[in-house]
């Protein structure tokens, strides 16, 4: 799912605390993204809506990151015997299983409390399959591809795993165009090249590497190069290189702010102020992301926020 560093606060819908529950731990979670989940600004009812199709995509991701909570309890929940509740791919079988379930209702319904929270909303916002069976495509993908031959191979992973986010806020608010939706998904492509950017140390420890291998070459950066404690010339001229990519999108993504009203403005400029102020941290560490991410500051985040709400940046 794209997120970005540092998080803004979330708010969740009401869910028991009990001892093991996934769907709390799942959503406790929201707390710590690195975008506007659930504001409180928002209405009731979106962000109801709005943290059960979190609850999805922040499940599908812990499956594909092998991120689950100890026990096997999601495992257990999907049908997935205790034998195989490290096989990822199995996992995301029966997730996309149950998530079927959600739409057509066979064997009683869903199985994992995080899609029978999301059944109301699929109903009530009249949301189809697609934008969820892309997130666990994206996942799926993750467990398979390891490395992004060009640009172009990375751009069409992020149309599986972050575009479908904002299609899915622009569906829950009722407020989806065929441009506002080119739009969005020229924000949530940039929002995740900037979240590779700074998770390029991570990713390396997980085997992933998100920067394009034509790129890498372009520079002179090797894999080695990525595993150093700071980042050489070479390394910083290529995250500078997509940086300025990701911005771009960003401008080009920025006028969906603009054509909406009202708190979803503000949830809007949230998105795009955030890849913005991530991407000035990042030049302001001079592209050296291999320490770890480098995070904006909240001064910074509401900078960013009243310049996108100005129309300009």
């Amino acid at each position: 799912m794209c997120r970005l560093r540092p998080g803004w606060s979330a708010v969740t819908a009401a869910v028991p605390a009990r001892t093991g529950d996934p769907e709390r731990g799942t959503l406790d979670k929201a707390a710590d993204e690195n975008f506007p989940v659930a504001p409180f600004f928002l209405p009731r009812a979106w962000r109801e809506h709005l943290m059960a199709v979190y609850g999805f995509a922040r499940l599908v991701d812990d499956i594909g990151d092998g991120d689950l909570a100890p026990g096997g309890v999601d495992a257990r929940l999907l049908g997935v015997p205790a034998a195989d509740a490290e096989d990822r791919m199995l996992l995301l079988d029966a997730f996309e299983a149950d998530l079927r379930r959600v739409f057509d209702g066979s064997d009683g319904g869903p199985r994992h409390p995080l899609l029978r929270r999301l059944r109301p909303t699929v109903r009530r916002c009249s949301l189809t399959p697609e934008p969820f069976l892309g997130l666990i495509a994206a996942n799926r993908q993750d467990q398979l591809v390891t490395r992004y031959e060009t640009y172009d191979d990375l751009v069409a992973y992020c149309e599986l795993s972050a575009n479908p986010v904002g299609r899915l806020v622009l569906a829950v608010t009722g407020t989806s165009t065929p441009e506002r939706i080119r739009r969005s998904d020229a924000i949530c492509t940039a929002l995740q090249i900037v979240e590779h950017l700074q998770d390029v140390a991570e990713d390396l420890g997980r085997d992933r590497i998100y920067l394009p291998a034509a790129d890498m070459k372009r520079f002179h950066v090797r894999e080695d190069d990525l595993a150093a404690r700071t980042a050489g010339a070479s390394v910083r001229a290529l995250v500078a290189y997509e940086a300025q990519r990701a911005h771009d999108l960003l401008n080009e993504g920025a006028p969906l702010v603009g054509s909406v009203h009202g708190r979803l403005r503000l949830l809007l400029a949230g998105f795009v102020a955030g890849g913005r102020a991530a991407i000035h941290a990042i030049a302001a560490a001079e592209y050296d992301v291999l320490p770890g991410p480098p995070k904006p500051g909240k001064l910074r985040l509401l900078r960013e926020v009243g310049v996108t709400l100005r129309g300009e940046g």
